[in-house]
């Protein structure tokens, strides 16, 4: 697809005048998220929770960081819950992926989670309430694995109160036994926001999150793969203030991340980076548009967007450096409850990567319909002493 230099020069203007007015990282992902939490006015009753996810995302992608593919097809996931007491919660289910276009089911993983909530804070234990439920931004966490890699198994400690947030967690992604050929791996991190002031309509809060992983093991066979321990973390100011009915909100939430490898033996191509994550946005009944810029340098991401590295794992460019990144995007989303319960969320995200000026206008578009719903299926008697 061959988009002109003046689309180009076009499309960096209106970046930048919506950046010299509005300032969000990233939409407003409320449709995707599926909370189950204890309720006391559901003592001993069991449910079945419903989520269903339908999506197609197409990369329109022919640069070095970032291949170009399409993911199509559905993600299922019901759950049993038993509200056991009014502080407790137990879930067991399903998570079921078919991608259209291949033969069979493409994942399937048990779902299994208790949950502890009290006032402010959550316990989970199982499967937890991750994925962009985390609330990441994009260079840390792609938004496309709520698609590929949405189910994380660990420990979580949820904690929301009016002016802070915290999301503390840890997840075993590879077990090994005895004499296994592969290396243990596991991943945690913590995302947290406080509101540091809060008046006429205006919002003003300081986010800080950060992932860890770590690969290793001592009873692996695999001793010459050295172990591994890299750090991705990102600190930023937010600023939102809310409008009309029309206009609902215009904000800007600016990031500085940063990467670090303590591996003890330093294999990657750098040791450490950073970049620079600035978002301007404007919220409104017509949709949300998001102008964004990522400045990077030497920077490795755990599981972010690969759009977003200094060191490249493409197909056939895999491992290819560039220290420096400067990528600017302006992004749409139209979001709507269709009718109760069916969430639909259509996006087209333009870039522009200013160190090769000289290739085409890139961008991925999506399409997702989500429904959600829980029903009440009996409750338990209790027994007769």
């Amino acid at each position: 697809m061959f988009i002109n230099t003046g689309l180009k020069k076009a499309l960096l203007f209106l970046t930048f005048s919506f950046t010299s007015y509005f300032a969000a990282a990233q939409f407003n992902q409320s449709a995707f998220e599926n909370r189950i939490r204890p309720d006391s006015s559901l003592i001993n009753e069991v449910h079945f929770n419903f989520y269903n996810l339908n999506y197609v995302r197409n990369y329109e992608y022919t640069n070095d960081f970032h291949d170009g593919y399409t993911l199509y097809g559905t993600q299922l996931q019901p759950q049993i819950v038993y509200y056991a007491h009014p502080n407790l919660a137990i879930t067991a289910g399903a998570f079921i992926r078919k991608d259209f276009g291949r033969n069979g089911v493409t994942d399937a993983k048990p779902l299994f989670s208790l949950k502890y909530h009290k006032r402010n804070l959550t316990l989970v234990f199982g499967s937890l309430e991750g994925g962009i439920q985390h609330k990441y931004i994009e260079p840390l966490y792609d938004f496309e694995r709520i698609i590929t890699t949405p189910i994380e198994y660990g420990t979580q400690l949820l904690i929301e109160r009016k002016k802070f947030s915290l999301d503390a967690w840890i997840a075993w992604q590879k077990m090994i036994y005895t004499g296994e050929a592969a290396k243990e791996e596991i991943i945690g991190g913590l995302s947290t926001e406080t509101t540091i002031a809060e008046n006429n309509g205006w919002k003003f809060s300081f986010p800080a999150q950060f992932l860890a992983f770590h690969q290793g093991g001592q009873i692996d066979v695999l001793k010459e793969i050295p172990i591994s321990t890299v750090f991705n973390g990102a600190a930023g100011l937010k600023l939102h203030k809310d409008i009309s009915a029309n206009i609902k909100q215009v904000y800007t939430d600016n990031y500085i991340a940063v990467y670090k490898d303590f591996s003890p033996d330093k294999r990657r191509a750098y040791q450490g980076g950073f970049g620079m994550w600035l978002n301007a946005g404007v919220e409104s009944k017509w949709g949300s548009l998001v102008a964004s810029y990522w400045k990077g340098n030497n920077f490795i991401s755990i599981k972010g967007m690969p759009l977003y590295e200094s060191v490249s794992s493409n197909l056939y460019t895999n491992g290819l450096k560039q220290s420096g990144r400067n990528i600017i995007s302006l992004r749409y989303a139209y979001q709507k409850e269709l009718i109760p319960h069916l969430y639909l969320d259509v996006r087209f995200e333009p870039h522009i990567d200013l160190d090769h000026t000289d290739k085409q206008l890139q961008f991925n578009h999506s399409f997702f319909l989500t429904y959600k719903q829980d029903f009440k299926l009996f409750k338990v008697k209790k027994a007769e002493r």
